[in-house]
């Protein structure tokens, strides 16, 4: 059973050398129950707000499990929070999470849009070496999600998958493909025009609806 181990919203605005001055990614868990709605947790923000947040965008979920793996890869703690997700999961992989997925997290149901795609922002807040690069290439990005139907969410809550599009297009798959991320066995040239048109056929249909990035890029990969 899947399981929300910890809310989390921003701490507080840090000074960040990026063209905005400041950012929204120190996120910190948070006690009790947090509304959630179409623009994310109540009393959250982003800083960037032409990069980040809005209703594609809404919820920033990471697995723990994620979180392990780079733990130890870093040598070091990776609290809920330290990569400005709103949620940390346990016992769902969030990166084979399919696009248009549909989670309940207690009143609220949420649905997978896309996945992370890390920015120096994020390398900064890091602070390790081609952190840009190795988040990349691990292809552990989490997910975002838009908010279907308001709720409440907190600590303990499941985390129940509740509907899962006939598609099968993962954000591992996807991000993998739009990435070139290396992996095992033959690679297919023609992957992400594939995993384009898979996606572009389930949101004509109305099986899904993409993300107006989603949907951008995947034009793009079809043509």
């Amino acid at each position: 059973m899947a399981e929300l181990l910890a809310v989390c919203r921003v701490h507080v605005l840090l000074p960040d050398a990026g063209t905005v001055g400041v950012t929204a990614i120190d996120k910190r868990p948070v006690e009790g129950r947090v509304k959630v709605r179409p623009l994310g947790l109540y009393a959250d923000v982003q800083a960037d707000r032409a990069n980040h947040g809005g209703p594609d965008q809404a919820v920033y979920a990471y697995a723990q499990e994620d979180a392990g793996f780079w733990s130890a890869e870093l040598g070091r703690e990776v609290p809920p929070g330290l990569f400005g997700e709103n949620l940390r999961v346990r016992g769902l992989d969030v990166n084979r999470a399919v696009i248009g997925e549909r989670w309940q997290v207690g009143s609220a149901l949420l649905e997978v849009t896309q996945p992370r795609v890390p920015c120096q922002t994020f390398g900064r807040r890091l602070g390790e070496q081609r952190w840009v690069r190795r988040f990349t290439q691990a292809n552990r990005t989490g997910a975002y999600l838009r908010v279907i139907e308001n709720g409440e969410i907190g600590a303990g809550d499941t985390v129940d998958v509740v509907q899962t599009p006939v598609h099968g297009v993962t954000v591992a798959e996807w991000f993998g493909a739009r990435y070139r991320v290396e992996e095992t066995g033959p690679s297919d040239p023609n992957l992400l025009e594939k995993l384009a048109r898979r996606l572009l056929d389930a949101h004509a249909v109305g099986d899904i609806r993409l993300s107006v990035d989603m949907l951008r890029r995947s034009e793009q990969a079809a043509r």
